[in-house]
């Protein structure tokens, strides 16, 4: 049974908490879950107060990244939430090509919820990928494919940027990833 909407963000955040416990960031040294919080707060600095999108966000990386199934989000969180939650996981259960070709898909149909708290991670993620003790190869790979995720999802998110301006803000942060790395930036506009 899902819980009743003023308990869910508590209950996320607790379960988030215990399922990633003793899991840390690349570096090694950070916990996982300032990563979460880091993607529920660039929800929350661009607009976002829906409970069931910042629910979601602490639980994104829990089927992908803990023992966590489907079926365990959905019956303590409701289908609205595992369903935004399953959008952003990749199916582990494929091999590592196939599983990026089913992920693009999946970003690609993932309502515009989904692409939001994606968004939020992908720049959660890209910060601490510049901080990362690993080489620049392997930082430009993991760089290229967040700009590659935001590609897939920049029609939706400049759809969302009408209603979330601060939007850009996060994209200008990517950019300036990106342009270590000699990226072409991401423009959010609409070609007239």
């Amino acid at each position: 049974m899902a819980l009743a909407n003023s308990e869910t963000l508590a209950k996320a955040i607790e379960f988030a908490h215990k399922k990633h416990q003793h899991q840390k960031r690349p570096d090694g040294i950070t916990p996982f879950v300032d990563h979460l919080e880091g993607v529920v707060n660039r929800l929350k600095n661009i607009g976002i107060a829906n409970q069931n999108i910042l629910s979601a966000a602490w639980l994104h990386d829990t089927i992908e990244k803990t023992d966590t199934t489907f079926e365990e989000v959905d019956s303590i969180f409701g289908n609205t939430i595992s369903v935004l939650v399953l959008s952003l996981t990749k199916d582990k259960n494929l091999p590592k090509k196939k599983q990026e070709i089913q992920y693009i898909n999946q970003l690609k149909n993932a309502s515009k919820d989904s692409k939001i708290i994606k968004l939020c991670d992908a720049s959660s993620n890209i910060k601490d990928i510049a901080k990362a003790p690993i080489s620049r190869n392997q930082k430009n790979k993991k760089v290229r494919k967040i700009f590659h995720y935001i590609r897939v999802m920049k029609k939706d998110l400049i759809e969302a940027k009408e209603r979330y301006p601060k939007i850009q803000e996060l994209i200008d942060g990517i950019n300036s990833v990106g342009k270590e790395f000699r990226l072409r930036p991401i423009i959010l506009e609409n070609k007239s």
